[in-house]
């Protein structure tokens, strides 16, 4: 691979990882609800789940699921509902501003595991990222170099980039939270978060593999 693929990855994932997906959204309430710095840790489950789903990627789990549709129709519905339970739990949370962790399982207090599990689940909810995956990466390998070597630098580069634009959803979470201090606005950014939440899986449970 050289040094101008590289740049060339390194401009398309900037970009990837710059739309707004279930990551994004999921950080950037989590970041309304508990503040960025405890947010951290839904990024961690987030980047986990990513790096998860290109290493299975690599080894051709997303090949395995092309040839197995029914095991990707299992995934796919299990991913799918996770993100609607998720919106309908954003549907019904407190719209009180002393109370942000409602919005969260119900429970007071949300521990860093609690945040990281949620983001990691919410990160390998979608199966398509595995085929994603196995696709894209192969344009920028050069097959008469070592193909492992190169491989980690896109999956590194790929985590640097996601990490970095989660930090970015994570900030503006931050920020968000100082115009969410009266209720009817909190409530309206709640149903918008259910909404969009939904909206995912549906587009999930809409995939083909």
């Amino acid at each position: 691979m050289t040094l101008q693929t590289w740049w060339l990855f390194v401009v398309t994932v900037f970009f990837i990882s710059a739309t707004p997906g279930p990551n994004m959204m999921h950080v950037l309430s989590r970041s309304v609800q508990v503040g960025f710095r405890r947010s951290i840790a839904a990024m961690a489950g987030c980047i986990s789940a990513l790096l998860l789903a290109l290493v299975l990627s690599v080894v051709g789990i997303g090949a395995v699921l092309v040839a197995m549709p029914h095991l990707f129709a299992i995934i796919r519905y299990a991913g799918a509902g996770y993100l609607v339970y998720l919106g309908i739990k954003a549907w019904r949370a407190s719209d009180d501003p002393e109370q942000p962790e409602a919005l969260v399982e119900g429970r007071a207090v949300m521990t860093p595991f609690m945040l990281y599990r949620t983001g990691f689940l919410v990160g390998i909810s979608n199966p398509k990222l595995l085929l994603f995956a196995a696709a894209f990466f192969p344009q920028f390998i050069d097959h008469h170099q070592p193909v492992l070597p190169q491989f980690g630098i896109l999956v590194v580069t790929y985590l640097f980039s996601d990490g970095l634009w989660l930090t970015v959803y994570g900030l503006g979470g931050r920020s968000l939270s100082r115009f969410l201090a009266r209720r009817p606005v909190r409530r309206a950014f709640n149903r918008l978060t259910a909404i969009v939440f939904v909206a995912f899986g549906i587009v999930i449970l809409r995939a083909k593999a």
